[in-house]
């Protein structure tokens, strides 16, 4: 049997600090554990909130495969240009049709697939009918589908994750930058966490500097936020994936500081 698919799925990465400790990181630790394709959600790394075309390069430069993103990904608008082409980032799949970009981006036989939650969030489509939709008809020569579920709750991405075990190889969870103990492998064969967790400063309120947060909770008037600084957190999940069934071999939580 050939050697399985080591894929790294790295959460939230949040502003210059993230990228910063992802150049940092990244190159060593893809050589070190032999990683096939890095896969990092995306939307925060402009100055915490959304993307733009030059971090975009930044997160490729650094070793990251395919971006993903979230509710933020329309944050600055010149982000549409690579959307709407063949460049390795994209957008909830269940977005409505109109929406510019697509949902999903094909990797040697691997399907990435990006979703959004509803639940505490805006009206997207359904996120489970929509995979129903892609499983049905799947790019040809897919081989296996590891998904970014960009959702809020955990009782939604938990659901997801049993409704699409043994049907793709990983499903997991970002958006609320706060990683969770759960990492495992499904009954099924699908790696499964509620949330990767994000890279970012670790002496922060989800990666914004505590001061400003806290203003917002006192006042309840919004302010701009800031970047927190200092030591960053490094958060993602290495999986396996054996192609010839399309589902997950061994699941892995990294983590580290990056100073």
């Amino acid at each position: 049997m050939e050697a399985p698919l080591r894929i790294l799925g790295i959460g939230d990465v949040v502003g210059r600090p993230g990228r910063r400790a992802l150049a940092t990181l990244l190159p060593r630790l893809r050589q070190e554990r032999d990683i096939d394709l890095v896969v990092a959600n995306g939307e925060n790394v402009a100055g915490g909130l959304g993307i733009t075309i030059d971090t975009f390069k930044e997160l490729l430069a650094t070793g990251v495969d395919v971006v993903t993103t979230g509710n933020h990904v329309w944050h600055h608008r010149e982000i549409l240009d690579l959307l709407d082409n063949d460049y390795p980032i994209i957008r909830p799949l269940n977005y409505p049709p109109a929406a510019p970009g697509r949902g999903w981006y094909f990797w040697n036989g691997l399907l990435v697939v990006n979703l959004i939650g509803r639940t505490f969030m805006a009206s997207y489509d359904c996120p489970f009918r929509a995979m129903d939709v892609l499983l049905a008809e799947p790019p040809e020569g897919t081989l296996a589908i590891l998904v970014d579920f960009h959702a809020e709750a955990t009782s939604e991405k938990v659901a997801l994750g049993h409704y699409l075990n043994g049907r793709v190889a990983a499903v997991l969870g970002t958006h609320t930058h706060v990683g969770t103990i759960d990492a495992r492998i499904l009954p099924g064969g699908t790696a499964y966490v509620t949330d990767i967790g994000m890279v970012g400063p670790v002496d922060s309120v989800i990666g914004d500097d505590p001061d400003c947060v806290i203003q917002r909770f006192l006042t309840l008037i919004p302010n701009r936020l800031a970047v927190a600084k200092g030591p960053v957190e490094f958060n993602g999940l290495l999986v396996s994936i054996d192609d010839s069934t399309g589902l997950c071999t061994s699941i892995e939580r990294l983590q580290c500081v990056v100073d």
